[in-house]
């Protein structure tokens, strides 16, 4: 079996297990938010720091790096309870379509700070990710579009605390990154349940820890896919999870994507892979012509 073989079907079994894990948000019931996202956030705190003292590696990081640690940490949490909201009330497959907004909002902040330049193909890519975004939201003015707005902020804040995540990349293992976010965000969650904590039923608490225990196997599905192939190869994978919400919702939940969200979400996989197929020739030209370059040195 190849890497690339390999790396496919961790990001496959990661995509499965990101959606089981926004099952599990789902069926854990009308507990608040904020102890959802405390439960999630304390099992991957365990995992994060049996792997750190395994490998040696900081709990805290070096110092000039724990600004941006707290920083990603602060945003992170914010998309995090967003996006729990949001699973929380709308459809799985509506959640799970507006989450993957997320790398084009990468694509944006890393071309305002990390000076990352645009492609021409990325610009009209974008406005069409955003308009096919905003037929899954379908704005209106009345409070039921919140749960939408929440999915699409949690995209907003995923994408800039991923960003952060890419300036950490080679300075910070990532267990370290996990642990100190991990760590944050379940201090964070005891200030809103101070005195609102509803301690969940035995049903409750198996979903609960599943959440946690499925979101670390998606998370580290996903390291060892982009530690085994390019993530230009590999990432348009990751769309996958959108279908396995779909089927999930519509198998206990009987949850059917009305026709402007489904054509927003076919909008959102068709250009990702487009953009895929772009960046996969666009790195097999570079490779080739360093290639060309080397052999005609030598």
């Amino acid at each position: 079996m190849t890497n690339k073989t390999k790396a496919v079907i961790f990001m496959l079994i990661s995509a499965t297990a990101f959606a089981i894990t926004q099952a599990f948000v789902k069926l854990s019931g009308d507990l608040p938010v904020f102890e959802k996202v405390f439960f999630r956030n304390i099992v991957s705190l365990v995992i994060a720091f049996i792997t750190c003292q395994k490998k040696g590696s900081s709990l805290f990081g070096d110092k000039p790096n724990r600004s941006f640690l707290l920083s990603r940490s602060l945003i992170g949490a914010i998309g995090m309870v967003l996006y729990f909201f949001s699973i929380s009330n709308l459809i799985l497959a509506d959640a799970a379509m507006l989450n993957k907004l997320s790398p084009f909002f990468v694509t944006i902040f890393a071309v305002i700070f990390l000076k990352e330049k645009l492609s021409r193909i990325q610009i009209p890519a974008l406005i069409v990710i955003f308009l096919a975004a905003m037929l899954i939201v379908k704005p209106r003015f009345d409070f039921s579009i919140m749960p939408a707005i929440a999915g699409f902020g949690s995209a907003i804040f995923a994408g800039a605390a991923y960003t952060l995540v890419r300036f950490l990349g080679n300075k910070e293992k990532p267990e370290t990154i996990i642990f100190f976010f991990s760590l944050v965000t379940s201090i964070l969650m005891l200030i809103p349940l101070y005195g609102k904590f509803i301690m969940p039923n035995p049903k409750q608490l198996i979903f609960l820890l599943g959440t946690g225990i499925f979101a670390a196997i998606g998370q580290f599905g996903l390291t060892y896919s982009y530690r085994l192939a390019p993530a230009t190869e590999v990432a348009v994978y990751n769309y996958s999870s959108i279908v396995v919400a779909a089927i999930i919702g519509f198998s206990l939940w009987h949850e059917v994507p009305d026709l402007l969200s489904a054509i927003g979400g076919i909008l959102i996989i068709i250009t990702s892979i487009l953009l895929f197929l772009h960046n996969k020739t666009k790195r097999y030209k570079v490779d080739t012509n360093r290639k060309l370059s080397n052999s005609l040195r030598a």
